[in-house]
């Protein structure tokens, strides 16, 4: 069974049309990869699988459910998935530490000192323990990405969403998050990611999908999709963002 399948999904904003009938499949351990120009669909695809948007049409069914249902409580579908945005989102109030701890405490119901244990382990694979008392402000643009993926990952989400989770950061930054990424995805956790950083994509995920005018236009492996498209709408964007030669 698929963890993921989206079908026939669309959304719009009065009379414009975000996304047009999407269908995708994601597998337990893909990397899929969402690419395609500003404006394409990319977050709002990731905003609706998070169900932070409603859908006008069609189904989002994660782990055998269809969790586009009216009655489905929508606090219990987002136990099972972690969301990581550009911006961080992280709360300023609050330390690493207790950023870190919010969900599994008050969502999971985890004991504060098994929360706390399971925090310091992650801070520490992602080279954040020195940290951990410290506010967000205190934190680089990198670091405080990296606080948010963690956060994201104590839930122990069955998938992760990050989106454009490199856009607000200065460019000697982005390497130092697209590498954790990597390290997850080397680990098998399962991953949709809405990324401008194609060679990011074409190294890490088992499958990408263009998207264009709020469609799936073209997917495929890295591998076939970035050297020989079928679609002159791909090869026109490709020949866009890619390094020539």
């Amino acid at each position: 069974m698929a963890l993921l399948e989206v079908r026939d999904l669309r959304k719009t904003y009065g009379d414009r049309v975000v996304l047009d009938d999407v269908d995708l499949v994601v597998e337990p351990h893909d990397v899929v990869c969402l690419i395609g120009s500003s404006g394409s669909g990319k977050s709002t695809l990731l905003r609706c699988l998070d169900l932070l948007e409603d859908v006008d049409d069609g189904t989002i069914v994660l782990e055998g459910r269809d969790v586009t249902d009216p009655f489905v409580d929508r606090r219990e579908v987002r136990e099972r998935l972690g969301m990581v945005f550009q911006a961080y989102n992280l709360f300023p109030h609050l330390s690493v530490l207790d950023n870190v701890t919010l969900a599994p405490r008050k969502v999971h119901g985890v004991r504060r000192a098994e929360a706390e244990q399971q925090a310091h382990e992650l801070l520490d694979r992602f080279g954040l323990a020195e940290h951990a008392t410290k506010y967000p402000d205190r934190l680089s643009g990198g670091q405080q990405q990296r606080v948010a993926l963690v956060r994201a990952l104590a839930t122990r989400p069955a998938l992760l969403l990050l989106d454009e989770i490199t856009a607000a950061l200065d460019p000697e930054l982005v390497g130092e998050v697209l590498t954790i990424v990597r390290d997850l995805a080397a680990a098998g956790t399962t991953m949709v990611i809405a990324t401008h950083e194609m060679a990011f994509a074409r190294d890490v995920a088992t499958r990408v999908c263009f998207l264009d005018g709020g469609r799936i236009l073209e997917q495929g492996p890295p591998d076939q999709l970035f050297t020989h498209p079928t679609e002159e709408r791909t090869r026109q964007f490709l020949r866009r963002v890619l390094p020539e030669g």
